[in-house]
């Protein structure tokens, strides 16, 4: 929601001072200049994305213009989620988490958590971790380090929408140059026309290196910068992971496994110890 408000506060305060400087808003109207514009920008992005990551950045953009939906309460059930887990290794031993992570969705433990079981990677990366502590062999540290890697890799892929939003928005005032002098050729062309004529076609020139800028500093690299910090927000959720996990793979008990989790959640959502024990010790 922010991000829209943030896109009205731009247009109204550009296009509100223009019109307060006394500036015919119709004369920001050149469809042309908008085509010139528009259309290289979107042909930059085809010619530089493959399809996988242009879906990405189209439902990134769509989650941008919802809002974010990491809360406190996003962890406090994280940590509750793995809390329940820990218990009924501590209670009946790794096996009896055995149907818990082969068969997630039907889980009885997983299926109170929906809006962890629509984020496969994340369920996947609780589950292939733990079938490794089932599996017995590995040590935590060897452990650790695999996550990591696996951390690694899912906050490079993330960044890739972020990255080449940036890169068509660092574009984009060069093509408001390429429809800039595209207008000053068909002035020149019109150079011996009335004076009104020459003007109209020069402030139609002038209006695509206007686009450019303000559509390059107004709206994408802002979006791109959203993009980045969500990619950082969600890493930041298996981090958190990777710390209870390892614990419970030491053998440590449940509450000090989530509490080591607790510590790494950014201090934006970090619950206080007390509400994190009290919550995962409650009845959902």
């Amino acid at each position: 929601m922010l991000t829209i408000v943030g896109i009205a506060v731009v247009i109204v305060s550009v296009i509100g001072g223009f019109i307060l400087e006394g500036g015919p808003v119709l004369v920001l109207i050149q469809v042309a200049e908008f085509m010139i514009i528009g259309g290289s920008a979107i042909g930059a992005l085809l010619i530089s994305t493959p399809s996988t990551i242009l879906k990405k950045i189209i439902n990134n953009i769509i989650k941008s213009l919802k809002g974010t939906k990491t809360t406190k309460q996003t962890y406090l059930d994280l940590l509750r989620l793995m809390y329940e887990l820990f218990n009924i290794i501590r209670k009946d031993g790794l096996i009896a988490i055995e149907s818990h992570i082969e068969r997630p969705s039907e889980s009885s433990v997983f299926k109170n958590y929906p809006q962890f079981l629509s984020q496969h990677h994340l369920i996947e990366f609780i589950s292939d971790t733990l079938r490794l502590v089932i599996m017995g062999g590995v040590p935590p540290h060897e452990i650790e380090l695999l996550m990591d890697a696996d951390i690694e890799l899912h906050h490079h892929e993330g960044s890739k929408p972020g990255m080449i939003l940036q890169k068509i928005g660092d574009s984009l005032p060069g093509l408001g140059i390429v429809a800039a002098v595209l207008g000053i050729v068909i002035t020149m062309q019109a150079i011996n026309g009335p004076p009104e004529e020459i003007g109209h076609k020069v402030a139609a020139a002038l209006v695509g290196t206007f686009l450019g800028v303000f559509a390059s500093y107004g709206f994408i690299q802002p979006l791109a910068t959203n993009l980045d910090l969500s990619n950082d927000d969600d890493t930041r959720i298996f981090h958190v992971i990777k710390s209870g996990i390892i614990c419970a793979a030491k053998g440590l008990n449940p509450i000090l496994s989530v509490e080591f989790a607790r510590r790494a959640i950014a201090s934006d959502f970090r619950p206080s110890f007390q509400e994190m024990e009290t919550y995962v010790k409650g009845t959902k």
